[in-house]
């Protein structure tokens, strides 16, 4: 096989491949720009996703016109000068290859200026072509390219700054375009971006259209408890509880000192930390910022969950916003080709700072709740090593690895398809629903087989299109943060069928006149708000498949709930007539038997 040297074209394409992975990744690299620049208003814009159009206008430094078309030019870059400037990278650009990888998969315009603030647009559209003055350049210069080459530049007056313009991304680079997820999803992709830095510069003001539609406007105040505001909505800002900490050696306090690994300088750690109670279903409230550079952490992840140990319910996830302030020369940025995740030069320092910032927040300016002895009506029964709590609940654990019910020492036949008639015997720790069957004993998890008989509940109505509805007294208005917004836009039609009555109300807001029958007693705004983060992640075609999940899982009978004799059996009935009673939409099982032969043997009777 014969070696060759790739042409310019293919080489700009595989290196734009490093850098451009889809329209959000366009977006992180201007805007990072802008911020170099030291804009304080951003502007963003796109369409169809970002592929039809990606607009960002800044009122930053501009770029001067004699460097204009080298900005083109791979690895030419205005932030480092050598090598050894790597080892203190204080900018977020510094490779020189976001403006050529951009321009190698898109059709691309940018028109920048470079002048002082003495300059106005009064004086920029009277100036000359190419006149400078004391205050800096007069006249702006507009370039354009394709394929990568420069096709026009000219000069063009327009106030300080840069507004660039990247159109039809991947078109000639087809494979790399199929591999894009849905519109929602990309638009979903590129708010986030924007709302990451739009927390990480509060004090710059951002605007972003999505389709002529304006998604997220922030004040650029200069607070983070404003952006916050601005991104979250009242309910979640209310809830932020600020973080300032700082930890210079040498170190005070127990445990290895920083000093020790090696740290060079001070560790500041600032932001804001949500209350337990907004504990969410994912990480993407989790926001990270190193020298006020947005990554991805799985130490710094940990380090937050950690410092919520035992506040947060299982499966939720904290909201916080975490900037790390640490000397440049411990933290290499260089490690990734989209600059979005960071190594330390040491661990251990950075882990302990945020985890212990955290953890100081949370419990000197929240009340930090007892904890109840929740099963003292249940000592008795506690006691007995077959059916504690904690027997229980590895018994329908081992159930759903298995993908069948499994009796203690899993080996009971598998169920029938459907459950034989039970006897409602009573109920156990508020969650589990005793019953007597014709072959044993039977032990229901309320919540799960509530769940089941609900989904399918759900599931007919959708496939009948007559949805059970509950009008609400007043219409409720309802925020959402901009990736919520994305898919918001894109699924009230699918929302509308499963009985949800929505319509726009201005920026991010929308107005809700009824909610499915089965969410009406419930906390449907909470209900809502975490079925738009799970869609978000998940392709479009599977959407119809989540909502029916939520609404089945958030109307279903809680674990806790004291049920009465009645709705037992009228559970256990309706779980009698499911055409899957075993397992909940989620794949746990709904309940686990006891055979006659094994309550024999364990009392002795065999």
């Amino acid at each position: 096989m014969t070696i060759r040297v790739l042409d310019n074209a293919t080489i700009n394409q595989i290196a734009a491949g490093e850098v451009v992975e889809r329209p959000a990744s366009v977006v992180k690299e201007l805007v990072e720009n802008a911020l170099d620049a030291g804009a304080t208003q951003i502007g963003v814009e796109i369409k169809g996703g970002g592929i039809e159009l990606i607009r960002v206008s800044d009122n930053g430094a501009g770029i001067p016109q004699g460097e204009v078309a080298l900005a083109f030019q791979r690895h030419a870059t205005s932030k480092i000068r050598r090598s050894e400037d790597l080892q203190k990278i204080e900018s977020l650009g510094f490779r020189g290859e976001a403006l050529p990888s951009i321009a190698a998969v898109a059709d691309v315009e940018m028109a920048t200026r470079a002048e002082n603030a003495r300059a106005d647009s009064t004086l920029a559209e009277n100036a000359r072509p190419g006149s400078t003055g004391a205050a800096g350049e007069l006249s702006g210069t507009y370039i354009a390219l394709e394929g990568g080459s420069i096709i026009t530049q000219k000069s063009q007056a327009r106030t300080r700054g840069t507004t660039f313009t990247a159109r039809n991304l991947f078109r000639r680079v087809p494979a790399r375009l199929k591999f894009l997820k849905s519109i929602p999803t990309e638009t979903g992709h590129v708010a986030n971006v924007v709302t990451q830095y739009a927390l990480a510069y509060p004090e710059v003001a951002f605007n972003f259209l999505t389709d002529g539609r304006q998604n997220l406007q922030t004040t650029g105040k200069g607070r983070l408890a404003d952006a916050v505001l601005d991104i979250y909505g009242t309910a979640t800002a209310a809830k932020m509880l600020p973080i300032m900490y700082e930890e210079t050696p040498p170190y005070q306090g127990t445990g290895p000192s920083p000093a020790a690994d090696g740290l060079s300088g001070q560790i500041r750690v600032t932001g804001m930390a949500g209350a337990p109670e907004l504990g969410r279903s994912s990480r993407d409230y989790m926001s990270f910022f190193v020298n006020r550079r947005w990554v991805s952490s799985r130490i710094l992840s940990y380090a937050v969950e950690e410092a919520y140990s035992g506040l947060l319910m299982t499966g939720k996830h904290p909201v916080a916003v975490i900037d790390i302030t640490i000397p440049p020369e411990e933290v290499d940025v260089n490690i990734h080709p989209a600059k979005s995740e960071v190594k330390f030069r040491n661990d251990s320092p950075v882990f302990r700072a945020v985890q212990k910032a955290v953890r100081r927040t949370l419990t000197a300016q929240m009340a930090v709740p007892g904890i109840a002895d929740v099963d003292a009506p249940y000592k008795a029964v506690s006691n007995n090593p077959a059916l504690n709590p904690a027997n229980l609940e590895r018994l329908f654990e081992a159930g759903s690895r298995a993908g069948k019910t499994l009796p203690p020492e899993g080996a009971a036949p598998r169920l029938a398809d459907a459950l034989p008639v039970l006897r409602v015997v009573g109920q156990v720790l508020a969650c589990y629903i005793l019953a007597e069957g014709p072959d044993g004993m039977y032990i229901i998890d309320q919540h799960a087989a509530h769940e089941r008989i609900s989904y399918d509940r759900v599931l007919k109505q959708r496939e009948q299109r007559q949805p059970e509805v509950q009008g609400l007294l007043e219409p409720a208005t309802f925020e959402v943060g901009p990736r919520q917004d994305a898919v918001m836009g894109a699924s009230l039609g699918q929302l509308a069928d499963f009985g949800f009555n929505i319509e726009s109300f201005g920026e991010r807001t929308y107005l809700v006149r009824a909610v499915p029958a089965l969410l009406a007693k419930e906390d449907w705004t909470k209900a809502l708000k975490e079925l738009l983060d799970t869609l978000a992640g998940e392709e479009k075609s599977r959407w119809e498949e989540h909502i029916t999940a939520s609404i089945a899982c958030h109307g279903a009978v809680k674990r806790g709930q004291v049920l009465s004799d009645d709705e037992m059996r009228a559970l256990v009935r309706q779980l009698e007539e499911t055409a899957n009673p075993h397992t909940c939409p989620h794949g746990r099982p709904t309940v686990i038997r006891l055979s006659g032969a094994q309550l024999e043997r364990e009392f002795g009777r065999s």
